[in-house]
């Protein structure tokens, strides 16, 4: 079992920046890819960055790509978001998700129970 927490989400006005961090407990952290997903409001889940077990591959949804950087510290088993300039339609619950993959994929076995995202015009 892998637990997640989510943290960092909050209220920001449109063109900032916020931090999203992802605390991963239980199994070896270091042999999964991580990811990222976010749902709006009336909306499915969507896919927004993976990183792969040793940060060498990552990838971005394309309405993220260029504003959003995903990183991770094995050794203190996190993974962050860093989303800068943000958008009114970035506003979404987001959730970390883990899978024994290169990619994480909506088929993720472990999820976080989401942080939300606000951000007003």
């Amino acid at each position: 079992q892998v637990q997640l927490v989510e943290s960092g989400g909050g209220l920001v006005q449109a063109g900032g920046s916020l931090r999203l961090s992802c605390a991963a407990s239980g199994r070896t952290f270091s042999g999964y890819a991580m990811g990222w997903f976010r749902q709006a409001p009336g909306k499915g889940r969507e896919f927004v960055a993976s990183i792969n077990w040793n940060g060498n591959s990552r990838s971005y949804a394309a309405s993220v790509k260029g504003r959003f950087t995903i990183s991770r510290d094995n050794a203190k088993n996190m993974v962050y978001l860093q989303m800068n300039s943000l958008k009114p339609e970035d506003t979404a619950v987001y959730y970390c998700a883990a899978e024994l993959s290169p990619v994480v994929s909506p088929r993720a076995e472990y999820w976080g129970q989401g942080t939300q995202v606000t951000v007003s015009s």
